[in-house]
């Protein structure tokens, strides 16, 4: 349709200047005295002059070049068209008997090259004036001409206008197509994005639709990336805690967008409940889940953060970015080990926290495998000091982050963690503090996650090494599930472990090509994705219950109560003693685990690599077991 309009003006323009040209030659050839019987006489002929021009210009092909990059051989072009339309009108007029002076028709020759000469050079100088400044102008496309999607575009008209242009939206609610936005029209749905980015020369693609599921929102961003656009995307709702849209917040589409899950319901109300005005802790502040659980707790207006952390670099960048965005609460980095009894007991005395996140851990499975002892120190111990000294002090609440990893775990990680747990829950009746950990699976982006580790693969050009093709994880991304673990801790009375819903499992080879394909490269033929067998200490399905637990649902869709049997204390009290005496050998550690956790299997030494030999044999004829927990499906 453009092009089909481009080569209309152009006939409409050429006709203009073969009409005036035989005038212009008489008044040239007659110094401005023209004798009225040649005017008469070129009126009577006009219309059989343009018709014969305009015919030979057009089987000469004038009108299907592309003029802005005119060059010598379309000037050859004008040149013959005209030459070859001049001898035909000139035989026509001798024909019919037309006495015009012999000079009328040279000149004519030559105005007419010259004039569209001009007008195709003029074509050009007008596409390098707007191509040179469309160098700096990025042509822009929104997908999505919602309430988000008008934030974006007024934005970008009143702030952004030297460096962006919008062009249009892309929406599949076909009552807004051709309708207006901000002055600029609604061109589409989804499948007409190829053909836009193309007409309109779009640079730039933003996806404006926080509330877009993970399914819809990797077809559209596939469509997206063929085009060759920079392709960027607004965070979902589950980031946007205050609501607030920006062009600030655009950002690369990345694989936590593409496995989007549905926005987290907050009751902000309950939430700020028993934060707003408190004085509050977090241990591992530095971390992936320390950090945003600090993020999210600041927009809650504390009385008083502290961020307790062993590494004195994380601490300092989260503690700078806090106080470069809040200034109306204190803010305490403290660094800190948690395995330092006397160290913990001196800051709890100190700023007497009301309310702890106890989010410090030691989480990389193979590490802690080797080394046991260690994971029992910092995951159990330290653990154990931290809640002591909440109880010792009177904090009204204590929330601490456990893992997926610690049901039937096979791994150190895991078994410490579960015993962490039970920790939580029986030092919930040895005073006014309530006690409660949360239960979730992998976060993407964490340190630990695969996510990283891929991303430095691929940009080595790989390969991307996974355990086994068939192993399977929950993920949820951090902002999500950090904010389940402050709504949970809205509803904890003490002694829960509440476990988030954690959707559907994904298999971690899917993830890989995904990330793959964001990078702009092919799964197998330019990155090689190697299979290298499970390690000590996994497993191929994680589970977030076992069979015997179950659970009861909250009043939030999405969080969950386990129903766990009451702790023996003697029995828990009698196995940390055994466990505190440090000249234990790695493989004593691990058997008084599992005397403590009978669902502890262990995945060390021989046994274990035929345990784990055994499993990865019979994955293939192994049912995935389901669990239904209230509205939850736990796959294992």
């Amino acid at each position: 349709m453009r092009r089909k309009m481009v080569s209309l003006c152009l006939v409409l323009m050429d006709a203009a200047i073969v009409a005036l040209v035989p005038f212009i030659a008489l008044y040239l050839r007659f110094e401005g005295l023209v004798n009225k019987r040649y005017l008469e006489l070129f009126i009577n002929y006009l219309p059989e002059i343009i018709v014969i021009r305009l015919a030979v210009f057009y089987m000469f092909g004038l009108y299907q070049r592309l003029w802005r990059y005119a060059s010598i051989h379309e000037l050859i072009g004008i040149i013959s068209a005209v030459t070859i339309s001049s001898i035909i009108i000139g035989v026509y007029m001798n024909v019919t008997g037309a006495d015009i002076p012999r000079s009328i028709p040279v000149i004519s020759w030559l105005l007419v090259i010259l004039l569209l000469g001009a007008s195709r050079l003029f074509i050009r100088v007008l596409h390098f004036v707007r191509h040179s400044r469309q160098d700096q102008v990025t042509n822009v496309l929104i997908v999505g001409a919602g309430d988000a999607g008008a934030v974006i575009a007024r934005e970008i008209n009143q702030r952004y206008n030297n460096t962006k242009r919008l062009i249009g939206f892309i929406d599949d609610d076909a009552y807004k197509h051709n309708q207006r936005l901000y002055g600029v029209k609604i061109l589409g749905n989804c499948r007409d994005i190829a053909r836009v980015t193309v007409e309109y020369q779009v640079k730039e693609i933003i996806i404006a639709i926080p509330s877009l599921g993970g399914p819809k929102l990797r077809d559209i961003v596939k469509g997206c990336k063929k085009t060759g656009c920079a392709v960027k995307v607004l965070p979902g709702l589950y980031e946007l805690m205050d609501g607030k849209v920006s062009l600030n917040q655009l950002r690369d589409v990345d694989l936590e967008d593409l496995l989007r899950r549905d926005p987290v319901k907050l009751d902000l109300e309950e939430i700020a409940g028993y934060l707003t005005g408190k004085r509050v802790l977090v241990t591992g502040a530095g971390g992936s889940i320390g950090s945003e659980l600090c993020r999210q707790i600041a927009k809650l207006s504390p009385n008083q953060m502290i961020l307790l952390g062993k590494g004195e670099n994380s601490i300092y960048e989260i503690d700078r970015e806090l106080r470069d965005t809040y200034s109306t609460f204190k803010i305490e980095p403290v660094i800190a080990d948690i395995r330092d009894e006397s160290r913990i007991n001196h800051i709890f005395d100190r700023f007497k926290p009301q309310v702890v996140f106890h989010a410090a851990a030691h989480k990389h499975v193979p590490l802690m495998e080797a080394q046991p002892d260690e994971a029992v120190r910092n995951n159990i111990f330290g653990t154990k000091n931290v809640a002591e000294a909440a109880r010792r002090i009177g904090s009204e609440t204590f929330i601490m982050i456990s893992t997926d990893k610690a049901v039937n775990p096979t791994s150190v990680m895991g078994a410490t963690k579960r015993v962490a747990e039970l920790i939580v829950q029986s030092m919930n009746s040895k005073g006014k503090t309530k006690f409660a950990a949360v239960r979730f699976g992998n976060v993407l982006g964490s340190r630990g996650s695969v996510i990283p580790l891929f991303k430095k693969q691929i940009a080595k050009g790989g390969p991307i090494t996974i355990t086994h093709p068939e192993m399977k994880r929950y993920f949820m991304t951090i902002p999500e599930a950090t904010q389940l673990v402050l709504q949970a801790g809205s509803m904890a009375n003490g002694g829960e472990v509440f476990v988030l819903d954690m959707g559907e499992p994904v298999k971690i080879v899917d993830m890989a090509k995904d990330l793959i394909e964001l990078s702009g490269l092919q799964p197998g033929k330019d990155i090689e994705i190697r299979f290298t067998g499970l390690r000590p200490g996994e497993k191929l399905f994680e589970e977030l219950l076992t069979a015997e637990e179950g659970t009861n649902s909250t009043c939030h869709e999405k969080i969950y109560v386990a129903n766990l049997k009451q702790v023996d204390e003697g029995q828990l009290q009698k196995a940390l003693a055994l466990l505190q005496i440090r000249e234990r050998t790695p493989d004593e550690i691990v058997r008084l685990m599992e005397e403590i956790l009978p669902s502890y299997r262990v995945t060390r030494g021989k046994v274990g690599q035929e345990r784990r030999g055994a499993e990865e044999s019979a994955v293939e004829d192994r049912p995935a077991s389901k669990i239904v927990v209230g509205q939850v499906v736990v796959e294992g």
